[in-house]
């Protein structure tokens, strides 16, 4: 008998997808707005937005939730929607946010239906995510000899987002446990 590593599962209709879709999209633009307020109103700023990365979760959610259609979409989508509506991410970070969150919607979907923890495709996802963020802002530094965004940001963002990484690692597997035992009760 031969053991898959994919896992197969119902496969979700376009009505649903693109249902989760906006969702992920409004929840990526409305909990970094919560995030800045309460930064606001504390004095902090936009510091607990760079620290918990509120963006990230619905983004890696429905990617894990509903494929990888709808993670790379709304990864695209939502910056370009929050900056849009906010002026957030700023003018400078937003083509490195659009595809880094582009990467983490794809890349969760594509581990959607792999065998594994939850936990784990979470992890892959952000270092992949990261990586791609990284390289692309090394190319435009150093191929394009832009001086918009400098390296330093790929590390400080890692360092100031560390709390927020761990706190995806915490939520999404809890969250994803929690859709698929409502989905499977059914």
């Amino acid at each position: 008998m031969q053991m898959s590593s994919v896992k197969k599962r119902k496969k979700l209709s376009v009505k649903v997808q693109m249902l989760a879709t906006f969702a992920a999209i409004v929840a990526a633009v409305a909990l970094p707005q919560i995030f800045h307020v309460m930064g606001s109103v504390s004095g902090i700023g936009t510091a607990l937005g760079e620290t918990f990365l509120p963006m990230h979760l619905p983004i890696i959610l429905v990617g894990l939730l509903a494929g990888r259609y709808a993670g790379a979409v709304a990864g695209f989508i939502a910056p370009l929607v929050s900056f849009a509506l906010t002026g957030m991410p700023k003018a400078a970070m937003l083509p490195f946010v659009v595809i880094e969150l582009c990467v983490y919607g794809l890349c969760a979907g594509v581990l959607r239906d792999v065998k594994m923890s939850t936990f784990f495709k979470v992890v892959i996802t952000q270092f992949v995510g990261r990586g791609v963020r990284a390289v692309a802002i090394l190319i435009a530094t150093y191929v394009f000899s832009s001086s918009a965004v400098p390296v330093s940001v790929i590390w400080n963002s890692i360092v100031v987002g560390l709390f927020g990484l761990v706190l995806q690692w915490a939520l999404i597997p809890l969250v994803v446990y929690r859709v698929e035992n409502l989905k499977n009760n059914e």
